[in-house]
């Protein structure tokens, strides 16, 4: 994010107060934030407050209309920004956009910029459900500069239960992340991208399992980045924590436990799919036996006996057609190449991506990873360390280059 131009214009609604949140984050992580608010923006929160936030001075109708700049400030602005975020929309707004009006700085500056626009609701319930508003919400899509985050349901600041919230930060922050690294494209639209993620677990009794660190986010990651891209996503996962899941209110989810569930869910939506990425850390063995019931401490064996559990992503592979691509992940310590080259070519997998988990800030339960992509013609990219997401973006696009 260091150094990277992001443009967030703010409308006037009691949600503005979310904004706070994308801007600090953003500023934090090394962006450059600008903000321009419109007259009514200002009512709820003030620009001295986005203008502490951003680091830079945030940008109103006041400064717009004053003879001040050498060159119009609409059009520096314009110039400027790598993304635009309009959160919240109003309808208002909205319908200016619809329809190309520009009376403001901020509509006057989408007019005068050609980079991705990033648009987040927030009203009323019966005010988004009117059928103008809704008119007007679809019809802007149909440009595909405008790139959308739907509102959510849930109790609105006018004590309605309904349709209106705005998208939450968790789930603005990932869509601008993904639009400067594809600069808008929806590269994989009509995609149909299959994700498996989190740790299995295998249970001895009811409350004692064999498992692993995973906590899905890479998974989710991945299946967020295809999201972004156009493509229609699954997940399959297990022991993912609720929060991780809920910025996904577009992707399907459906969650599992043990290994053998995971195989027959993967097996379930394995013809549909056009990629399929086995990201989650899959258990190798389980408790030969179960009980039913809570196991008294000086009833555990001494010796646990173990069977094996399916191997999922080879019975995949078994049913792979030419046209599918089957993308395999080893995490690895030490020397993380050689068995991930031999897992790719035992599992006839289309590539593998060997994953270092003895490195700081990589692998299991951490936000950032690295990772070495091997394709099966032996081409192998070395990811460097970054976000989970970014990371994500990257193996999406080496996947597109498997012939």
């Amino acid at each position: 994010m260091q150094g990277r131009r992001i443009l967030i214009g703010v409308g006037g609604g009691i949600a503005a107060y979310k904004v706070c949140a994308v801007v600090s984050t953003l500023a934090k992580a090394g962006a450059e934030v600008q903000v321009i608010l419109t007259d009514s923006a200002k009512a709820f929160v003030t620009p001295l407050t986005f203008a502490t936030l951003s680091r830079h001075s945030a940008h109103t109708d006041d400064s717009f209309w004053q003879p001040t700049h050498d060159r119009p400030l609409h059009i520096v602005l314009g110039e400027w920004a790598e993304v635009f975020v309009i959160a919240p929309l109003t309808a208002n707004t909205l319908a200016k956009l619809t329809y190309g009006m520009a009376d403001n700085l901020l509509t006057n500056t989408v007019l005068a910029s050609i980079c991705p626009v990033l648009l987040a609701p927030a009203m009323n319930t019966d005010m988004w459900q009117q059928q103008s508003v809704q008119r007007n919400w679809q019809q802007i899509q149909t440009d595909s500069r405008y790139h959308v985050a739907n509102p959510g349901e849930g109790v609105l600041a006018c004590d309605r239960v309904g349709t209106g919230r705005m998208a939450e930060p968790e789930e603005l922050l990932p869509q601008i992340v993904s639009l400067l690294h594809t600069h808008g494209k929806r590269d994989l639209t009509g995609k149909r991208v299959l994700i498996s993620a989190g740790g299995t677990r295998e249970f001895l009794d009811p409350v004692r399992f064999i498992g692993n660190p995973s906590t899905g986010k890479m998974g989710v990651a991945l299946a967020q980045a295809a999201l972004h891209r156009g493509a229609i996503v699954t997940l399959v996962h297990a022991a993912i924590e609720p929060h991780l899941l809920a910025p996904l209110r577009n992707i399907r989810t459906i969650s599992v436990t043990s290994a053998a569930e995971m195989q027959q869910v993967m097996r379930e939506c394995f013809s549909d799919a056009d990629w399929i990425v086995m990201a989650a850390a899959v258990a190798d063995v389980k408790p030969t036996t179960y009980s039913a019931e809570k196991l008294a401490k000086r009833d555990l064996p001494d010796r646990l006996p173990l069977s094996p559990v399916p191997d999922i992503v080879a019975e995949l592979s078994t049913l792979k057609q030419p046209d599918q691509r089957l993308i395999g992940f080893a995490a690895q310590s030490g020397d993380i190449i050689t068995p991930a080259l031999e897992k790719l070519q035992r599992k006839k997998l289309d590539a593998i991506v060997a994953n270092p988990i003895d490195q700081p800030n990589s692998g299991f339960g951490v936000d950032m990873n690295q990772a070495v992509f091997i394709d099966r013609s032996g081409r192998q990219v070395h990811i460097p360390l970054g976000s989970k997401l970014q990371m994500a973006h990257q193996l999406l696009d080496l996947v597109q280059e498997i012939s």
